[in-house]
């Protein structure tokens, strides 16, 4: 189908190995693609004062592809998610987690094949907060206290907007994805029985767009009990379509019904530019020891590749990977039957014989 130019990113951590080991991957398929490498995260501070370079969203605005490693966010301190501020300048409105489980894998699971797609503008990560005690937050106090509600003093508070424009596009995304990829069902999570206002709104909105797609069943869940249902029988979800915070904690959830993190790849999608990644963060206690599971970001290079049109060379390197898992001889201590497994392999060689296979 020609040369493909795809903005690379290697981030953080461990972030370098996996992406290193999924490039070697996708260009052993033959497709012809042509890395446009950038930077982002903290190796991007010290030398452009930013964690997220304008060169490196105008890279991926210009390629409209980009596969990007993990990215270090400080708890509580530094800098603010790169990963939030990419889907937001960029509008990648849905964040796409395939959870499948592939035969070899540790797992107390056998029939697990379903697709989670998060909302990924709105919601508690729109970043809209109100720090303890600044004059900003007594006001809102104020506010709250004169509409009725009980609100300390000591609050630090977060505002959660659900907007029908971002529902409505989201959920159609989700049918639209289902209807593409012959999937049967649609299940919105939402927790509406206490959020009329804001969950209720999502679900006002995905009775009515149901409604446009008879062929595709439809049903929601309330978020705990969806929770539930995951962990007792995966097997009846299908494509399931969610808020922000949610949809974050249930693609967790679905990772570890099918082997981890390090199993799980996304794609984040908008209008006018996809980001493939791994779901796993940057692990940086394991940087440099050609030691964690490269499967997610491989899978994520799969994914990839079906976005750009080559589903004959993602279904290849998806079989060579199913295959090498099933074999168990070649894989990260993660995917052994124990994790001391001193036959494991580190990183580089489980995309050697990843390639060996294709």
């Amino acid at each position: 189908m020609g040369r493909h130019r795809v903005t690379l990113i290697r981030g953080d951590g461990v972030g370098p190995e996996v992406i290193d080991a999924a490039v070697r991957c996708i260009e052993a398929t033959g497709v012809d693609i042509e890395w446009e490498e950038m930077e982002a995260g903290e190796r991007a501070i010290s030398k452009y004062g930013t964690p997220l370079p304008e060169e490196t969203l105008r890279s991926i605005e210009r390629n409209r592809v980009a596969l990007k490693g993990p990215i270090t966010t400080p708890v509580g301190t530094g800098f603010r998610s790169v990963n939030v501020a990419i889907r937001q300048k960029l509008d990648l409105f849905a964040c796409v987690r395939p959870c499948k489980l592939y035969p070899g894998v540790r797992t107390r699971y056998t029939n697990v094949d379903l697709v989670v797609i998060r909302e990924t503008t709105e919601d508690v990560y729109a970043g809209i907060e109100f720090q303890e005690g600044s004059s900003g937050t007594k006001r809102l106090i104020e506010f709250l206290r004169e509409q009725g509600a009980e609100v300390r003093e000591d609050s630090g508070i977060s505002i959660k907007p659900i907007s029908r424009f971002a529902s409505e596009r989201i959920v159609r995304f989700a049918f639209e994805y289902a209807r593409r990829n012959g999937r049967k069902k649609v299940t919105v999570v939402h927790k509406a029985n206490i959020m009329k206002f804001s969950d209720g709104l999502l679900l006002e909105v995905a009775k009515k767009v149901a409604q446009e797609y008879p062929d595709i069943s439809f049903e929601d869940r309330i978020v705990d009990n969806m929770c539930m249902q995951l962990v007792q029988k995966p097997e009846l979800y299908d494509v399931i379509v969610t808020t922000n915070l949610y949809g974050d904690i249930i693609s967790d959830l679905c990772a570890g019904l099918v082997g981890g993190l390090g199993m799980a790849p996304s794609c984040n999608l908008g209008e006018k530019a996809a980001v493939f990644e791994p779901t796993h963060g940057s692990a940086p206690k394991y940087a440099g020891m050609n030691k964690v599971n490269p499967t997610a970001t491989i899978l994520s290079g799969v994914m990839m590749l079906r976005y750009l049109g080559e589903k004959e060379a993602a279904d290849r390197l998806e079989a060579a990977v199913a295959k090498t898992i099933a074999e168990g001889k070649y894989v990260t201590y993660d995917l052994k039957p124990n994790p001391d497994d001193p036959t494991a392999v580190g990183t580089r060689e489980m995309a050697d014989a990843i390639i060996r296979a294709l």
